[in-house]
């Protein structure tokens, strides 16, 4: 997995656009969790943590409900994800309308990771080339429902691990 490479573009108007727009105030429901890439990009730069990404259909999807309550609603999911990654929801609802900026950013993330079921969780890391404003994904690794915390951490501190092997 680690070898795998993608690569998104968010043109810088997109970038403009998004803080100008009523994107600028959705929030995920969930405590501690993005919406925006640039943000989340941000805030990997600086902490030096993976971002984790959970493409879900947060209305809709029962598994994604079922990992959600299992794992991601936890105490214990929190303190882990705190110090470990940088949690970025890619919400795909039926009945709830997204910003157009959102829908659009996590349309084209979906693509680059061929997300073809949910939950998908994908663990990767970016880096952004400052004149262009093309992302370049380097995947770290992906899992979907785990029905318990330590299951899903686990895979996870397992896929981060490998990662640090291969640096």
């Amino acid at each position: 997995m680690k070898n795998l490479i993608f690569t998104f573009v968010l043109l810088l108007t997109a970038s403009v656009a998004f803080s100008q727009s009523s994107a600028s105030s959705y929030k995920s429901a969930k405590e501690g969790w993005l919406v925006n890439l640039d943000e989340a990009y941000s805030i990997s730069k600086k902490t030096g943590k993976p971002i984790m990404a959970n493409f879900t259909g947060s209305d809709w999807c029962g598994w994604c409900k079922r990992l959600d309550a299992a794992v991601f609603s936890k105490d214990e999911f929190k303190k882990w994800a705190k110090d470990n990654v940088v949690l970025l929801e890619l919400d795909f609802p039926r009945r709830t309308q997204l910003p157009t900026e959102i829908q659009q950013q996590n349309a084209g993330l979906q693509r680059a990771f061929k997300v073809q079921g949910f939950p998908t969780i994908w663990v990767f890391d970016l880096d952004k080339d400052a004149t262009s404003g093309k992302y370049q994904i380097s995947a770290i690794g992906r899992t979907g429902y785990t029905p318990t915390v330590d299951q899903f951490t686990t895979g996870v501190d397992q896929m981060l691990a490998k990662k640090q092997a291969g640096s």
